[in-house]
């Protein structure tokens, strides 16, 4: 059962993937056909075609890898300036320039003559740029509604003042280490020397009222090896309790990887999850995509990281990136977990809301073949030409997008390398569910 369960975990995540990957290629492909824009392929995968029909001039079709996806929009490629752009010449001046003529080539065998006022490059600067953005605009759309149903409709885990567990001991470590099991000459903790119980509510921690953890923690690290009187509602009556804190290596607040030295009393909160409204999930959203901007930032340092763990070098980074393989590895791990089944679902919801905002995210980087690479493009030929008009002078005319391929190419080969390391480093040292 739990093989099987595993199983359907990642076939919904697959599946899951897939329709992100249609509704992104959808927002290009709406609007390409509101203006007019030939499209001749809508395809949602790569590598060879499994099903497809064609409606009118555009084939629709699946293909065997659903790893992306495309829009087939004529024209997103302008010709040589001066030439006919159903006439596209070859020239061999140089590797580069070949793939450019080359690419211009394909770009237009099937325009016809009749078809050139409907080519990409020949619509206004901010028909283009709706285009390109709805696809991204799609996917955090997806990821907003997915993570705000878990937020609004599951709840997020909310720590409270209600005592979960009650350590029995101290556990002595030394600097840079963490607290672990109890030995047999490890001292009784505090709290269990207290009487605390799971299930107490902390009411007041030496005459100060407590009405978040955060207080009670903060209380409590600040008394080190002081005299405590903790007063904890237990079965609706209040208790007024009695013990001294120890001072214990703990993990720093604002650094876990850093280990402090501070009062100890031996308790951990329980964590009910708590219902949120509209305003949180806004909030929440935008904490997520300035954390994701910070990572995908920080991808090269990752990656690498992520190839010394594939290795076997250190040790894989929990917070690190992971390909598809690895992401479905989690989907299978959450599906077959021993939570409710509503658990489980609302968890598949954040994986797919979370892989949508980086999906988002990621597409907007400012370079070929990213959507927002030829967002800049085009917002950099409507100010260049807005500036020529401002100072009255000739048109400069649109920017040639084909002379960027180089870049495409070289930023595909890196995009390749990347998935591949991070897909070797998904199999040798997959990054586990907690």
């Amino acid at each position: 059962m739990t093989a099987l369960l595993y199983l359907l975990g990642v076939i919904l995540f697959v599946i899951g993937v897939a329709v992100s990957i249609g509704l992104h290629e959808l927002g290009h492909l709406i609007p390409g056909k509101l203006f007019d824009v030939k499209v001749t392929q809508y395809f949602i995968g790569f590598g060879r075609t499994l099903w497809s029909r064609r409606r009118g001039e555009t084939e629709y079709g699946v293909k065997a890898i659903p790893l992306g996806g495309y829009v087939k929009l004529v024209g997103m490629l302008p010709p040589d300036r001066d030439a006919d752009p159903g006439m596209v010449r070859s020239r061999n001046t140089g590797m580069f320039a070949q793939l450019v003529s080359d690419a211009r080539a394909a770009e237009y065998e099937h325009v016809g003559p009749h078809d050139h006022h409907r080519l990409f490059y020949t619509k206004p600067w901010w028909k283009r740029v709706i285009i390109m953005v709805c696809g991204v605009t799609i996917n955090l759309v997806l990821a907003f509604v997915m993570l705000g149903t878990v937020f609004m409709a599951h709840g997020v885990p909310t720590i409270s003042t209600t005592i979960a567990s009650v350590s029995q001991c101290v556990k002595v470590v030394h600097e840079n280490e963490r607290p672990g099991a109890c030995g047999p000459n490890d001292p009784e903790a505090p709290a269990a020397k207290a009487g605390l119980r799971p299930g107490d509510r902390v009411v007041s921690f030496n005459g100060v009222a407590i009405t978040d953890y955060t207080k009670l923690q903060d209380a409590i690290r600040a008394n080190d090896a002081g005299t405590a009187t903790i007063v904890v509602d237990r079965a609706g009556k209040q208790l007024t309790l009695h013990t001294t804190t120890v001072v214990n290596g703990l993990p720093s607040l604002t650094d876990p990887s850093r280990t402090v030295r501070v009062g100890f009393l031996g308790i951990t909160p329980t964590q009910p999850l708590v219902r949120q409204g509209l305003g949180y999930t806004v909030r929440q959203m935008g904490v997520s995509v300035w954390d994701t901007v910070k990572a995908i930032g920080q991808m090269p340092d990752k990656v690498y990281h992520a190839g010394r763990a594939a290795l076997g070098l250190e040790k894989r980074d929990p917070d690190g990136p992971m390909s598809v393989v690895g992401a479905g590895r989690i989907a299978g791990s959450i599906a077959s977990a021993h939570d409710s089944v509503s658990d489980r679902l609302f968890d598949l919801l954040t994986l797919l809301g979370s892989l949508n905002l980086f999906l988002g995210m990621i597409n907007l980087v400012p370079l070929p073949p990213f959507d927002g690479g030829g967002i800049a493009t085009t917002l950099y030929e409507a100010a260049r030409r807005g500036l020529a008009r401002l100072l009255h002078r000739p048109d400069p005319g649109g920017v040639d997008a084909a002379k960027l391929l180089p870049v495409t190419y070289t930023m595909g080969i890196v995009l390749i390398a990347v998935s591949l390391v991070l897909i070797v480093a998904d199999v040798v040292a997959p990054i586990q569910v907690s």
